[in-house]
């Protein structure tokens, strides 16, 4: 079924940044002594804020120095200001969304500074017309409903009307407890955390469209 409106993730799903942000985390969680996996920070903590993240880290054994989250935040802006890309494929949805007349939003637990900066370097902050809403700005980031619901307000949709395209098992939790469907996306294959959250998988953002009937 078509959806009156679509409301997106950022990091991972319309802006190529997890995985060098992965990349920086996970160095510095083995500097202070919590050695992960790419893929176990992936599993247990994307979809946060760098806030939880120190939280969780912290008590998991990290010794994460007291100013950590601020000077993360600092080095994060940095590499992103020098480059990152779009997932191929999101600026053909967002065209067909266009064509389509439907309207979109963003919703991320990233600040409004780190939206600022991922999708300006690609003109996309006009595209979304002012509907780019930051978890951390409203105070409960996912994976609370809140955001989402304050997405679908503000595009002023009813809720059940919206759909969402998300990456993170917190992100889908915040969408079904939104009562919102969700789609997600999972370049790798399987994603048994997601699915587990009530989200339906697809693999290539050329696919979506297919998928959102337009």
């Amino acid at each position: 079924m078509r959806p009156a409106a679509v409301i997106f993730d950022c990091d991972g799903v319309v802006v190529d940044s997890e995985h060098p942000t992965l990349v920086m985390l996970r160095d510095d969680l083995e500097r202070y002594g919590l050695p992960l996996t790419l893929e176990a920070l992936e599993a247990g903590y994307v979809g946060g804020t760098v806030e939880t993240v120190a939280t969780k880290a912290r008590a998991n054994g990290a010794q994460l120095p007291e100013g950590w989250v601020a000077d993360f935040y600092d080095r994060m802006y940095a590499m992103l200001r020098a480059s990152v890309p779009l997932i191929p494929g999101v600026v053909a949805v967002l065209d067909a969304l266009d064509m389509a007349g439907i309207p979109y939003a963003m919703g991320s637990n990233g600040t409004p500074e780190k939206m600022q900066i991922t999708l300006g370097q690609h003109g996309l902050v006009e595209r979304f017309r002012g509907h780019l809403y930051s978890g951390q700005a409203l105070g409960r980031p996912k994976p609370a409903p809140d955001l989402y619901l304050h997405a679908a307000g503000r595009l002023g949709i009813p809720p059940d009307g919206c759909v969402v395209v998300e990456d993170s098992p917190a992100g889908a939790r915040a969408a079904r407890a939104a009562g919102m469907r969700c789609y997600g996306y999972a370049p790798k294959g399987a994603h048994p955390a997601l699915v587990a959250e009530g989200a339906i998988l697809f693999h290539d953002m050329a696919e979506l469209p297919g998928i959102l009937g337009v």
